[in-house]
């Protein structure tokens, strides 16, 4: 039996980006003129940056990280992605979301259930997008700005710095997250044709 990589449609990887309404509307801005891949390396770049030059204080420059990820990074989301590379940008938006989102935990001794609670919550809406995509079992528009966005999430998380009330931030989060994209995943999965689903399983292999 010889397994097919079936090639991810471009116009997919938007939809992995998980943009907020935020980016969403930064990418209005420049109706899809603005090539993705240099504004997502430039976001995760300086967030990195702003991350080693500390992050533990309420005036710690890492802080103002996801702004700075946003007004760079956001004008992208509305490109076609149809670009040799554009598909790294759902990545390098990951790694940016999850390392400042790790790091503030860590540095404000966050409880680590919290922490990981928050993390899995988000790793599996992830997980679960791609999923449904490769299956034809798409979510609905209004999941991502439901779940805030990337950037809606990390700047909860600094607001909660600023603010100096980290961990209900986490907790809330966590809480919210996971009720949200667990009862949306399986509400969305009980009501998917199964026919289709398996349509698209045996699609793959001959």
């Amino acid at each position: 039996m010889i397994v097919h990589m079936t090639p991810v449609p471009r116009s997919f990887v938007v939809t992995y980006r998980d943009d907020g309404v935020l980016s969403r509307g930064m990418g209005l801005l420049v109706a899809g003129q603005l090539p993705p891949l240099p504004p997502a390396l430039a976001g995760a770049f300086v967030t990195g940056v702003m991350l080693f030059l500390g992050v533990a204080g309420d005036d710690g420059p890492s802080v103002f990280a996801p702004a700075v990820a946003l007004l760079l990074a956001g004008p992208g989301s509305s490109h076609a992605h149809d670009g040799r590379l554009d598909w790294l940008v759902p990545p390098i938006l990951r790694v940016t979301e999850y390392g400042f989102i790790t790091c503030v935990g860590f540095a404000w001794d966050v409880p680590k259930p919290l922490l990981f609670g928050l993390l899995g919550a988000m790793l599996f809406h992830h997980y679960d997008v791609v999923y449904r995509c490769r299956q034809h079992v798409y979510p609905p528009s209004w999941l991502a700005s439901a779940g805030l966005g990337w950037e809606g999430r990390m700047l909860l998380v600094a607001m909660g710095a600023l603010l100096d009330v980290v961990t209900p931030v986490f907790a809330l989060a966590a809480l919210y997250l996971t009720a949200l994209f667990g009862w949306e995943s399986l509400t969305c999965w009980l009501a998917a044709p199964t026919s289709g689903v398996e349509a698209a399983d045996l699609g793959g292999h001959d």
